[in-house]
């Protein structure tokens, strides 16, 4: 197997792929939506992954039976209070919380050269790497404070690529959310989606879940899609 087509990196989004904190986001968005007197159910909350908080929130408040329009201050403010419900409840997480398979596949990657980082549009993003005891094990967290669009667009999965040196055709992007999958196809990378609920179409592997991620069979897809589209 050549070197053009091997695995250089793989970007990984964090709620979802590293550890499950979507509880905690569920419970403190519906702390907002009680306050608001707002419908919010888990199946609505399917709609926020991957999602920044701000247009999270839009479509929280896009529930409401009337319509009601908030100034950007205000926005902000609820924003803020959700984000401040959230990290109360994150301080829960420790590194017993790192999803099946994660920090084996870790240590395939680095046995194999393979750079890693983390391309998430959470701005706890350091907090929670930090709580799992992961800060040694990426290369490169993308602070999402300091992007200016959010996931569908490529950009933070550009930035990691570009933090870590590498060619974005030779990364990998590992989500859970259809947004964050539209992202990595948007960079030009190859799109390994989890989901237990759906496979999509435009995702190159399709997995139920992040116990069937292993370096071996990662890279044996990556070339054969590099070896198809070349």
């Amino acid at each position: 197997m050549n070197a053009a087509s091997q695995i250089q990196a793989v970007i990984f989004d964090l709620d979802g792929v590293i550890t499950d904190t979507a509880e905690y986001h569920y419970q403190a968005w519906g702390m907002i939506a009680k306050e608001l007197s707002l419908p919010f159910t888990r199946e609505f909350n399917e709609n926020l992954k991957g999602v920044s908080r701000i247009a999270s929130l839009e479509l929280l408040l896009g529930q409401a039976a009337t319509p009601h329009t908030y100034s950007p201050e205000e926005m902000e403010e609820m924003a803020n209070r959700k984000n401040e419900f959230y990290q109360q409840l994150i301080q829960q997480v420790t590194p017993a919380d790192v999803l099946p398979g994660i920090s084996e596949l870790l240590a395939e990657l680095k046995d194999h050269g393979v750079k890693t980082g983390i391309a998430s549009a959470s701005k706890n993003a350091f907090t929670v790497i930090r709580l799992l005891g992961m800060e040694k094990e990426f290369g490169v967290i993308v602070d999402a404070a300091k992007l200016a669009r959010n996931k569908p667009d490529p950009e933070v999965f550009l930035t990691a690529a570009d933090a870590l040196g590498v060619d974005p055709q030779f990364c990998v992007g590992v989500e859970d959310a259809v947004a964050g999958v539209e992202a990595i196809k948007a960079a030009g990378m190859f799109a390994v989606y989890i989901s237990l609920q759906e496979s999509l179409s435009n995702a190159d592997m399709n997995l139920n879940n992040t116990a069937e991620l292993n370096y071996s069979e990662l890279n044996q897809q990556f070339a054969n899609k590099n070896r198809v589209t070349k």
